[in-house]
């Protein structure tokens, strides 16, 4: 389902783009809008072009669980 927040557009991209596109997207497990959405979210990332609150979203790191001093506390 979409979200609500959503733009619609027209985007022509040659074959060959659009073929290597669709091939990654395939790799990726992702539909080629999802691999576009997500080249596109990247790139903006990168660049420091996305609100804060989003690039929190987009950059969700998993906590380590092996430090030392977890390893002490298990003792």
């Amino acid at each position: 389902m979409a979200e609500k927040n959503t733009k619609s557009f027209i985007l022509r991209v040659d074959a060959e783009t659009m073929n290597a596109i669709e091939a990654w997207a395939a790799d990726e497990f992702r539909s080629t809008n999802g691999q576009l959405q997500w080249i596109i979210t990247e790139a903006l990332r990168k660049a420091k072009r996305l609100p804060k609150k989003t690039m929190v979203s987009t950059n969700r790191q998993q906590p380590t669980t092996n430090s030392k001093e977890d390893n002490e506390t298990e003792e």
